[in-house]
């Protein structure tokens, strides 16, 4: 068992949380926090944080922390911040940081995108490596948020260019039915999404009518983790 599977897989999606309004021509800063489970079994919290960045950029950042079990035991934290820009209603990647922090040991990943050259460079501490960039592409961190954009207007079946470590990846997801979600946020009448091109992907739980993003989010792959809304402020 390692904390790769216990942490990073789900948390490494990133969430972003907020009303239609916050993600219209103005984003509005926020921080959410979320409680983190495995198998029913608490695990840690996340706090997930959104500020402008000045020049039409935007900063989004998670930060998890282990406060339970063998993640609390090996001192486990992840860290993942994002900056983008928005072409049209779409959250377009800039850059992206990943860090984790198990037993004294970090891991890091460096992603990023020059627009001018259309080209991305990834970086995990063995020399960077290049591909080609994809106008309206995101990454892992900001992909729930693309998601509930095109939830928002309406869309059913959904594919995303994603930045991903050697290339750009399309990403297939599909509105598979409605059902209501109790978090500690309160109770919802979710839509729930499926990634369709993975064989253990993802489901999350949107309110569309009241949030662009997830109000629940469970990782298949790596032990069946959660992430649960707990609380939310604009700021």
């Amino acid at each position: 068992m390692t904390i790769r599977p216990l942490l990073a897989p789900l948390l490494g999606l990133g969430l972003l949380f907020g009303s239609q309004a916050a993600f219209a021509a103005t984003p509005t800063s926020f921080t959410a926090h979320y409680n983190v489970s495995q198998g029913g079994e608490p695990l840690g919290v996340a706090t997930i944080t959104l500020r402008a960045a000045g020049n039409g950029e935007w900063n989004y950042s998670e930060d998890v922390q282990g406060t339970a079990g063998l993640a609390a035991m090996l001192g486990a934290s992840t860290k993942e911040t994002s900056r983008f820009h928005w072409k049209g209603d779409v959250p377009e990647a800039v850059s992206y940081n990943y860090q984790r922090q198990m037993a004294g040991k970090n891991k890091q990943r460096q992603m990023l995108v020059n627009w001018a050259k259309q080209q991305v460079t990834v970086d995990e501490g063995k020399g960077p490596s290049t591909y080609a960039a994809v106008p309206g592409m995101v990454e892992r961190n900001t992909t729930p948020l693309a998601l509930g954009l095109a939830l928002r207007d309406g869309q059913q079946q959904i594919a995303l260019p994603v930045a991903v470590r050697q290339g750009v990846q399309t990403q297939n997801f599909k509105v598979t039915g409605k059902e209501t979600v109790k978090v500690p946020a309160g109770s919802f009448n979710a839509v729930r999404v499926d990634r369709t091109d993975a064989e253990r992907g993802f489901s999350a739980w949107y309110a569309p009518d009241r949030y662009l993003l997830p109000v629940k989010l469970s990782q298949h792959d790596g032990g069946d983790m959660v992430m649960e809304l707990v609380s939310y402020s604009q700021h």
